[in-house]
């Protein structure tokens, strides 16, 4: 029986890495499964070695402050993955935990193929990373078209397989009417999946729900979390006098919500595709502290955050970031959006152009099981 490990960081890369699994699970029944995972995996019978949390930090300063804690679980991760002696190594973001364990296990045994889903992105910071990936990596799978030259320049095998964020999704219609208003409109707000971010972006749109209820009657505003935060962000939402908040975790709600949406708040982050691709006009927001925010200003080589303002280079979504990352300053945003319904329009569209330069010909789960199944054969 073939084997694969599956190696994540946090919870997107698990949501990744089970859109993949998902449809080599269809082909292939006969591969036996083991990772480092979350809820998305454990859905698919796939067992982590150990929770998630126990690896998921954000930032500079505490990953310096966790230094001696994440060694010990590279070092754990690896002897687990040389134990199982996997066929195919597949790593999923987070690089820097998912690469350095990668590193090791092919220092240790060569034999392991590993495959890489989401490229580190060199593009905005650390270019020369690449030379190294050469030493252990077999294959790099990217999300976007324009990443190929960084990895071909040395002669890295790469596969452009597009973004799973863009493929259109099962529409299964849930009944929300015991959840919304149908009388209000809804404006989506994400705070992050990690609870660094969480716990600096949740009272800031605290205070945004706070200035739009003093201003209107007509909005339910819905925060979009992973299993993990959503009693996190409960807790704090029941601090507030709101009778017009929900969190939600379920995935397949969570879609219909957000395409049900007049508009989005969100954390800069992947989840900006998927709004993106539901054609919910939005704004970007970020803040971290003012040390980690020094460093990644020296560091960072491109002028936005967004990957859509990104290819773009320009703001075609609005990013509120560090100062600007206020309850005013999103409050004054938003509703200059929603008192401008051609300004909206005109995003969407902006949007909906350069997507379509980076969607994948069929779908990047697919494309992406075809090339791990090209590495079992």
């Amino acid at each position: 029986m073939k084997k694969i490990f599956i190696l994540t960081g946090e919870p997107s890369g698990d949501k990744l890495a089970s859109t993949v699994i998902t449809k080599l699970q269809q082909s292939h029944s006969d591969i036996e499964y083991l990772s480092v995972g979350g809820s998305h995996l454990n859905k698919l019978g796939i067992k982590s070695i150990y929770d998630l949390k126990e690896i998921t930090y954000i930032g500079f300063t505490s990953v310096i402050i966790n230094l001696f804690k994440i060694r010990n679980k590279i070092n754990e991760t690896v002897n687990k993955i040389i134990e199982f002696n996997p066929d195919i190594l597949f790593s999923v973001d987070s690089p820097d935990f998912t690469l350095r364990v990668a590193e090791k296990v092919k220092s240790i045994n060569p034999n392991i193929k590993t495959i890489h889903y989401v490229a580190p992105q060199v593009w905005v910071w650390r270019e020369g990373r690449v030379k190294n990936f050469k030493k252990f990596l077999d294959h790099v799978l990217l999300l976007f078209n324009f990443e190929k030259k960084y990895f071909d320049k040395e002669n890295i095998k790469n596969t452009f397989v597009g973004h799973p964020l863009l493929e259109n999704k099962e529409n299964i219609k849930t009944d929300l009417s015991n959840m919304i208003d149908e009388n209000k409109k809804i404006i989506s707000l994400f705070a992050g999946s990690r609870t660094s971010e969480i716990n600096i972006l949740l009272p800031i749109l605290l205070d945004f729900i706070k200035l739009m209820n003093e201003k209107f009657n007509k909005y339910n505003f819905v925060f979009h979390a992973t299993n993990q935060s959503k009693d996190l962000i409960k807790n704090e939402i029941k601090k507030k006098d709101f009778s017009n908040v929900e969190v939600i975790s379920d995935e397949k709600i969570k879609t219909q919500i957000l395409s049900n949406s007049t508009f989005a708040v969100a954390k800069s982050g992947t989840v900006s595709l998927e709004i993106c691709n539901l054609k919910i006009p939005s704004i970007i927001i970020y803040k971290m502290n003012f040390i980690n925010f020094l460093i990644v200003k020296f560091l960072v080589k491109t002028k936005f955050a967004n990957i859509i303002n990104i290819i773009n280079q320009k703001e075609v979504i609005p990013e509120l970031i560090q100062k600007e990352c206020n309850a005013k300053e999103i409050f004054r945003s938003v509703v200059y959006f929603l008192k401008n319904p051609d300004l909206m329009k005109k995003q969407i569209n902006e949007v909906n152009n350069t997507l379509d330069e980076i969607k994948s010909k069929t779908s990047s789960s697919m494309e992406a099981s075809l090339i791990l199944q090209k590495y079992l054969s």
